[in-house]
């Protein structure tokens, strides 16, 4: 995974997030079960719940798996924009479904974000996202504190939509 542009890959895995970065971490409840968490990791690692939620993914294979390469696309023509990713790891357990992606040059971020589907001991499953990230053109630099605001908008439209898909 040469092309990534950040150098701690699999900083997402870990604890604390890697520094120099802002970090994200955003949990939101998506269902009770068996049947809700594997109906919601399979919308995440399908890029389903991406693709419901209006984003445009374009990936190499239909399935997150490390080295995956996926473009991510928010926007409209010419406002289009258009970021590429990488898939860094995956986790698929009894207990948690998901995977995270790095940034590759052109994405206007710097850093990892992963995307989980976590079923806790009282029966009810969670979507986790946790991010470490930073500018890396000049109109994430602009937007300066609106990132993370817009970041946690997205976030929360993901973990709507991944809670309908967790119901069907």
């Amino acid at each position: 995974m040469q092309d990534l542009n950040y150098p701690e890959q699999g900083g997402t895995r870990r604890s604390p997030l890697p520094s120099g970065y802002q970090h994200l971490h955003e949990e939101l409840p998506v269902g009770h079960g068996l049947a809700a968490l594997t109906a919601a990791g399979e919308a995440i690692t399908t890029f389903r719940m991406h693709r419901a939620a209006g984003t445009g993914i374009r990936a190499d294979a239909p399935r997150a798996a490390p080295g995956v390469g996926v473009e991510v696309s928010l926007g409209i023509g010419p406002l289009r924009l258009r970021a590429p990713c990488r898939v860094v790891w995956t986790v698929a357990e009894k207990d948690r479904i998901g995977f995270a992606y790095g940034t590759r040059d052109g994405h206007p971020e710097c850093g990892e974000e992963a995307f989980v589907a976590e079923l806790r001991a009282d029966g009810s499953v969670w979507f986790t996202v946790t991010a470490f990230s930073r500018p890396a053109s000049l109109l994430t630099r602009g937007a300066g504190p609106l990132v993370p605001v817009f970041q946690r908008l997205y976030i929360r439209r993901l973990g709507r939509t991944l809670r309908r898909l967790a119901h069907h």
